[in-house]
């Protein structure tokens, strides 16, 4: 037989019966369109997390006041005096694999603009907390050292203490009172988003370390002190240096616990990330599973067909078709019908992916990739699951095929 007729063949016979050509595609068409999805959705996913580490500082080092937790207790940071503003200078000074030095100090309070109020954290910091966070100015300016010897009363806001504030009013040059102090806004900062754990980084103000500490909280000591390692590649062995000046400084005898602990909050970003890659992952596996469910009853159909076809598969083997000829156009009616469904697929996975980045808000992105994936399994699930029916179908005996009924 031709070649060239077996392909017209096979959509004459699909297109004898549209109903059932078009449930047989079903599973095919949810599966594909399910991949899509699935995988367009991780990948905004990944995307997000992948902007929070970036918005966290790759080479960020942070030390905490208070050991690591201990039989499920934690002995820091919130009250715990061992961290100083000493401890940061000796930082700065003597760890050459460290620039940027930031101390820190937190507290949550209520902000008041005229007849508006908002609760919020004032983080207590130094200019060089900004290069460590990566986190520009969008207007005005960053407050100085100057401010940080006189304690002056400036801040500077993140996008959500100004929306809830002053709404569509200019806060530059305008006054907050936090607790029984009144702070001078000088600069508005960059939106930074949400961060690896969902926290909305804009919710905060920022003022000078001392302000805060003299004026606000009283204490003399630090929650934390933040700083950035000259490199990725140097920020454990800045840490293993910072850790045996701290302990030096704290006079604490070998073997006994740390009155400090160090992170690397980038860790815990790739965690999340590695949480979302493998629910990803997770997902795509169980919307593949439709595409096995498509399989299956593309087999069935075929193996259908088949049964209903006997006597015209007969005719042909009678006047001279090959079995090779009649499994190429079972087979082909099988992929056929595997790729139509893909392609249906693709379309509404694209427009799947579409709507939900347009009514939920979240990030999505269809890669070539996950078509070409979606797409290829597509045709691997027809090969697979018509191979059997079309080898049944060129295995008929032609005499039993004319008798059957």
């Amino acid at each position: 037989m031709n070649l060239l007729l077996i392909p017209r063949i096979a959509l004459k016979a699909l297109a004898r019966n549209p109903m059932r050509t078009a449930l047989t595609m079903l599973g095919v068409i949810v599966g594909v369109s399910a991949v899509i999805c699935t995988i367009a959705v991780g990948d905004g996913a990944a995307s997000k997390v992948r902007d929070a580490i970036s918005s966290i500082g790759a080479n960020m080092i942070w030390i905490e006041a208070g050991g690591v937790n201990k039989n499920g207790v934690h002995t820091g940071a919130y009250g715990t005096k061992s961290l100083t503003r000493g401890d940061a200078k000796a930082i700065q000074l003597q760890i050459a694999l460290v620039t940027d030095v930031s101390p820190n100090v937190d507290q949550r309070v209520q902000l008041i603009y005229g007849n508006q109020n908002w609760n919020s954290t004032v983080h207590g910091i130094s200019p060089e907390y900004l290069a460590v966070k990566s986190w520009p100015i969008l207007r005005g300016e960053m407050f100085t050292q100057r401010d940080i010897d006189a304690a002056a009363n400036v801040c500077v806001l993140g996008r959500t203490v100004v929306e809830q504030l002053f709404a569509d009013q200019d806060p530059i040059g305008e006054t907050i009172r936090v607790k029984d102090q009144i702070c001078k806004v000088i600069g508005l900062l960059a939106p930074k988003g949400q961060s690896a754990t969902g926290q909305d980084q804009d919710d905060t103000f920022m003022m000078p370390y001392t302000t805060v500490m003299k004026k606000l909280m009283g204490q003399y000591w630090l929650d934390d002190v933040m700083m950035s390692a000259i490199s990725a590649e140097a920020a454990p062995a800045a840490e293993e240096q910072i850790a045996v000046l701290l302990r030096d400084r704290h006079r604490i005898r070998p073997g006994a616990a740390d009155d400090f602990n160090i992170k690397h909050p980038t860790e815990i970003a790739d965690a999340v990330a590695q949480s979302a890659q493998t629910m990803e992952v997770l997902l795509a596996s169980v919307a593949s599973v439709s595409l096995l469910v498509g399989g299956v009853v593309i087999m069935n159909i075929m193996l259908v067909s088949v049964t209903e076809r006997t006597r015209e598969i007969g005719v042909r083997l009678a006047v001279g078709a090959r079995g090779r000829d009649v499994l190429r156009q079972f087979l082909l009616e099988a992929v056929l019908l595997s790729l139509t469904g893909g392609a249906i697929g693709v379309a509404l996975g694209m427009l799947g992916t579409h709507l939900i980045a347009t009514m939920l808000d979240w990030p999505t992105h269809v890669s070539s990739n996950a078509v070409m994936l979606a797409f290829g399994f597509s045709a691997a699930t027809g090969l697979f699951f018509g191979y059997y029916p079309a080898t049944r179908a060129a295995r008929l005996d032609p005499i039993e095929a004319l008798r059957f009924e």
